[in-house]
């Protein structure tokens, strides 16, 4: 959770501040999509100015610069340094053709992120993240499971991915790497600019997905239970609600919202399913806020216990940034084959 800051940030010649600051932004970390935000004060300790005073011509929708600027508001704070709070939950369910589809179990995490403006109209979003399996009767965080699909006790492998970073910029980004596994031609660069929808006079709401088909790092000779195959095909979809007016407002820095994260992907791992016809679909909430109360105790207390450095975002750029498929390669073995 972020402090209340009052002080305003310097002009440097040429660097992104100086155009921000131009263009009417003052500007002062996600997770892959979600974090709170700090609001620099403006003649209160909010942040906030009252609606007959806000400018709304400052919403640049068609811009990409601004798009840039707006995004990282979303990701992280532009009052360069400060860590942003971002939180999920929901429920992860089987899709198993001719079956219905199955509630397995539920899905709750975290990220802390930061930004740093790297001087030359981009900036790097630096994050850790986690997520963890839980039992969706009580709330616990599992570490067995049995899974309905093949009649077997599986052990539970959690998200910490540490770090996940990206670089925002003006233009769409390019697909990650994992770590050098995606080696795919690069698309042309394309203007940053996003699907935003007003809502009534006072909020807003953007969606933002992302599709990937790329080399898995499991692959079926080695993890013949876990791999799904030798691509892996995910798609993440994002929503996002904000107040207008504090998207409007150049002194707040980091934006909070509200909104979904969904996520389709392979069988997961550690579930034993190989190439199973069929995948799991993540549906889940999402939000940001000045403070982390919709945390649930069980998963601070388990966080604190098992990852407890994930409560801070990290200060500096670091490789490899790997997704949870990457470090399960990685840090685990594979299972013996079933006979």
């Amino acid at each position: 959770m972020q402090d209340k800051s009052d002080k305003t940030v310097p002009k440097s010649k040429n660097s992104r501040r100086d155009f921000i600051q131009k263009a009417g932004l003052l500007i002062g970390g996600g997770m892959a999509g979600a974090s709170i935000g700090q609001a620099i004060a403006m003649g209160n300790n909010t942040g906030k100015v009252n609606c007959e005073d806000v400018d709304y011509s400052t919403l640049k929708y068609n811009d990409n610069e601004w798009n840039r600027d707006a995004f990282a508001r979303i990701m992280g704070d532009l009052d360069f340094g400060k860590q942003k709070f971002g939180w999920y939950r929901g429920t992860v369910k089987g899709v198993m053709p001719g079956q219905p589809i199955k509630d397995l179990f539920g899905f709750e995490g975290f990220s802390y992120a930061r930004l740093k403006d790297n001087g030359d109209g981009t900036y790097q979003k630096l994050l850790r993240e986690v997520g963890y399996y839980t039992d969706l009767k009580t709330g616990e965080v599992m570490d067995e499971y049995h899974n309905p699909y093949n009649d077997e006790k599986v052990k539970v492998v959690h998200i910490a991915n540490d770090p996940f970073n990206h670089v925002i910029s003006a233009f769409f980004p390019q697909p990650p790497s994992y770590g050098g596994i995606n080696k795919d031609k690069k698309p042309p660069k394309i203007p940053f600019i996003m699907p935003w929808t007003e809502v009534g006079n006072n909020k807003v709401m953007l969606q933002n997905s992302i599709n990937l088909f790329y080399p898995n790092a499991l692959q079926p000779e080695k993890w013949p239970r876990e791999s799904s195959g030798k691509m892996n095909q995910v798609s993440e979809m994002f929503n996002y609600v904000f107040d207008k007016e504090d998207l409007a407002n150049p002194n707040i820095t980091g934006l909070e919202f509200s909104g979904s994260w969904s996520r389709i992907t392979p069988w997961l791992p550690w579930m034993l399913m190989g190439q199973s016809a069929g995948h799991i679909t993540y549906d889940c909430i999402q939000g940001c806020y000045n403070n982390t109360d919709m945390m649930s105790p069980k998963i601070r207390a388990y966080a604190k216990k098992h990852h407890p450095e994930f409560f801070n975002a990290p200060t500096e750029w670091a490789e490899p940034s790997w997704s949870s498929l990457e470090h399960y390669a990685h840090e685990q073995t594979p299972a013996p084959v079933k006979k």
